[in-house]
């Protein structure tokens, strides 16, 4: 399962090879926007690459259903990771090239090797799985992955790991199914790891049936926005209420004040800024096997 390491990309006027309803995971850093289409990742489950001058490693694990994005730098040591293809408490590890050692994806710290217990924690970022077309529709200057990956892989939509998706049936055993949801339902984890244990999955379906949705997390509040495409973005909300929300790119809070959504931050027509609240996707079945005292909202 190579890696894709600083892949070729493509402007979305030459991305031909993508339909508008094709699965992409959105990103954009410091104004660097690009789409990695899960029909590639698929085969990979991570890429190692350069977004706005930040180096970040994203994982998509096909068995698990986690999207996840982290900044590779810790304390000014760039960790060069790759897949393992070994699991730990149901969930893949990564490694590192100079030690050897193993990652937990979901926490983003060495488990296992001469990097534990040494305090390292990778800071996670946001990812959007959306679609082509509604990606592109948001950011039509966006970078995409080529298929021109080096590597010689059937990329086309839904090819990868067909059996898998196509059942609720678990390729691995864990110690305790929770039938709260159905095994391989998405749910949206909310999490602040360096300021509490408090932790939330909220059902993907949930999310689309409420496309606005307030809450708290270790007494901050935020707002997370489902957009027609099912992307759900989420953002610290510092108390404001909003009451508006056209599924796309404009919301307005219980005040009349208009704000717009971007990928890093919620800006007001006040001029007021809220910040992106990082979040990742899972399957239920995996997240609630590494996080048995999650909070479920569905």
């Amino acid at each position: 399962m190579p890696p894709l390491r600083q892949p070729q990309m493509l402007t979305a006027a030459e991305a031909t090879y993508l339909d508008e309803d094709d699965v992409v995971f959105g990103i954009e850093i410091n104004g660097d926007v690009r789409a990695y289409p899960k029909r590639i990742l698929a085969w990979h489950k991570m890429f190692v690459d350069t977004l706005g001058d930040i180096p970040v490693a994203g994982v998509y694990c096909t068995l698990f259903g986690i999207v996840i994005l982290y900044k590779t730098e810790h304390k000014g040591i760039n960790y060069e990771l790759g897949t393992s293809g070994f699991l730990y408490r149901s969930n893949k590890l990564m490694y590192d090239k100079k030690t050897q050692s193993l990652w937990s994806i979901l926490e983003g710290e060495p488990v296992i090797g001469p990097l534990t217990n040494k305090g390292i924690q990778l800071d996670f970022l946001s990812v959007v799985t959306t679609t082509w077309g509604a990606w592109k529709d948001l950011h039509p200057n966006t970078k995409v992955l080529s298929l021109n990956t080096g590597h010689r892989r059937d990329y086309a939509e839904g090819v990868a790991y067909k059996s898998s998706f196509g059942t609720d049936d678990l390729m691995f055993t864990i110690p305790k199914i929770d039938t709260s949801l159905k095994n391989k339902d998405e749910i949206l984890s909310v999490r602040l790891p360096d300021d509490t244990t408090e932790n939330y999955a909220i059902a993907s379906k949930f999310l689309k049936k409420n496309p606005i949705y307030q809450a708290k997390i270790a007494g901050k509040s935020y707002i997370i926005f489902t957009d027609k495409s099912g992307a759900h973005r989420a953002y610290f909300s510092e108390g404001i209420e909003f009451s508006n929300y056209d599924r796309k790119i404009s919301a307005t809070d219980d005040s009349g004040t208009d704000w717009k959504l971007e990928e890093d931050q919620l800006v007001g027509g006040n001029g007021k800024i809220l910040e992106r609240l990082p979040t990742h996707s899972a399957f239920w079945f995996d997240y609630k096997a590494a996080f048995p005292d999650t909070i479920l909202v569905k």
